[in-house]
């Protein structure tokens, strides 16, 4: 029997990080979620299907942490909306409340003391503010209470580790410092080698679950016959001398991976067939997000699309998490035991605390 490592998910979406670290595999460990929180409804309806796992749904500023289970890794992805540079120079970053999400994520690591943690956010946390933003989040996390952690983040493009997607995310992994360890992020393992969309769609016609077909008008179909595979809306004479991002009418192309997988947008932006000139419908969209056909997303077309252009390719996370489980085999058992002990006396007072303040 393997030993179970707790894990805590915030901004859990529809448990595309969840999956990938419960896919993890170790000969010795593997995860088990005790707890799990996101704000929109449809979001949790998934995950709950899904991952066969209760989820707090509902805003995680009225959540009280300290009545949350022990954890030995917390993970999330902080929403990255007001970071994303496709907001351009409107992004507000820490000057919204969304923005400042990312303190819970600290306040959790803060009352669990887990051993690890992981998060992930859109490549544009690395330039909003000039910068100062990816600092000051490694340094809050550096300086958690009195013990602090090893704190290593990195720019990544999953399509290097299999996801048939170009999709830069910074992740994010905090290691507690009494552990004396130090991340290393998993070489890539499909560097020279993505998979494209012509073997990431192959046969995704025959799934049934969110593969309806999408209406669109007309005079967009007659706009997407005029555009080659891989080409945009640049290659129409109309749009000539358009600085529109490139994501508009853009057309897959079969022998390279998709582009960024979005969850929201105006007209054009839903990613188009190499093959047909229609829209991407949400079971091909989910297969480029590396989600198994049998995971069933719940509610309206629009709130899927959302749900998997939010989430965490599972299978791009995967090594992330596969790496965490190597370090728990590496501690040793007096340093593991000892580092389980902290967390528990400090999960205990904390209890103790809350009972004295009730």
């Amino acid at each position: 029997m393997k030993t179970e490592i707790r894990v805590m998910s915030l901004f859990s979406g529809c448990g595309g990080m969840d999956l990938g670290f419960l896919l993890a595999e170790h000969p010795l460990y593997e995860y088990k979620m005790v707890w799990a929180n996101d704000f929109e409804k449809w979001a949790c309806a998934t995950y709950k299907r899904n991952l066969k796992h209760e989820i707090v749904c509902g805003d995680i500023w009225n959540v009280d942490l300290d009545k949350t289970p022990p954890a030995d890794v917390v993970i999330g992805g902080f929403p990255c909306e007001d970071f994303s540079i496709l907001r351009g120079d409107t992004r507000p970053g820490f000057e919204s409340k969304r923005g400042l999400l990312y303190t819970k994520f600290v306040e959790a690591v803060s009352k669990k003391q887990p051993l690890f943690f992981a998060a992930e956010n859109v490549r544009g946390l690395l330039s909003a503010h000039g910068g100062w933003a990816i600092k000051k989040i490694k340094e809050d996390f550096e300086k958690v209470d009195h013990i602090g952690y090893n704190v290593e983040y990195k720019l990544i493009n999953l399509a290097d580790y299999g996801v048939p997607q170009n999709r830069q995310r910074v992740i994010i992994v905090g290691i507690r410092n009494d552990l004396n360890l130090k991340f290393v992020f998993p070489q890539p393992t499909h560097k020279d080698r993505h998979v494209n969309t012509r073997t990431a769609l192959e046969g995704v016609e025959k799934v049934k679950l969110n593969n309806e077909k999408l209406r669109m008008l007309d005079s967009t179909k007659k706009k997407i016959e005029r555009i080659p595979p891989g080409g945009n809306y640049k290659d129409l004479a109309e749009y000539s001398g358009r600085n529109w991002m490139s994501l508009i009418y853009k057309r897959l192309h079969p022998d390279e991976p998709s582009p960024t997988i979005v969850a929201c947008g105006g007209g054009g932006t839903w990613g188009y067939h190499y093959s047909e000139p229609r829209p991407l419908t949400n079971r091909e969209r989910a297969r480029l997000q590396t989600f198994p056909d049998n995971f069933q997303f719940l509610g309206p077309v629009g709130e899927v699309r959302k749900q998997i252009g939010n989430a965490v390719p599972p299978l791009g996370i995967k090594p992330v998490a596969e790496r965490i489980l190597e370090m728990f085999s590496s501690l040793k058992d007096a340093q593991h035991e000892a580092a389980c002990a902290l967390a528990a006396e400090k999960c205990q007072k904390i209890e103790a605390a809350s009972a004295l303040a009730r």
